[in-house]
């Protein structure tokens, strides 16, 4: 069976979008949503006055986050806020801000350890499934 150009995209395209979504839907140790960072494994927990992110390496040893920092933009539904993180003992880091659980999100997290570059995660908080 040929699957000439197009099947091979399509083919191609299904390979990337599973490894793409590979932790979105994976719940971590803290309730959040994993997403990757880089080298990197970040879970992001939302509620209502919080975010709290939390970094582990790739075999999910904690990584230490003193002197890290990083920025968190939060869409929920029209509005747009940007939150500051800083790291607050072992692998977290915390922000303050004024958020909505229960509506969702999605949040652009740039993190830059120490030593380290800038490094991105994506994240999409299903409604209703943030912490209050």
């Amino acid at each position: 069976m040929e699957l000439g150009r197009f099947g091979t995209w399509l083919v191609a395209l299904m390979f990337a979008s599973a490894t793409v979504f590979a932790h979105g839907e994976k719940a971590g140790p803290n309730g959040g949503v994993v997403e990757d960072a880089g080298k990197y494994h970040v879970e992001l927990v939302m509620r209502a006055d919080e975010l709290r992110a939390f970094v582990t390496d790739a075999k999910d040893a904690k990584v230490d986050t003193k002197g890290a920092e990083a920025t968190a933009t939060v869409l929920t539904g029209k509005a747009k806020s940007t939150v500051k993180l800083m790291a607050s003992g072992g692998n977290a880091l915390a922000g303050a801000g004024r958020f909505d659980p229960a509506a969702g999100a999605k949040i652009v997290l740039s993190l830059t350890l120490p030593g380290q570059g800038a490094m991105q995660a994506r994240f999409s908080i299903a409604p209703a499934a943030g912490k209050r």
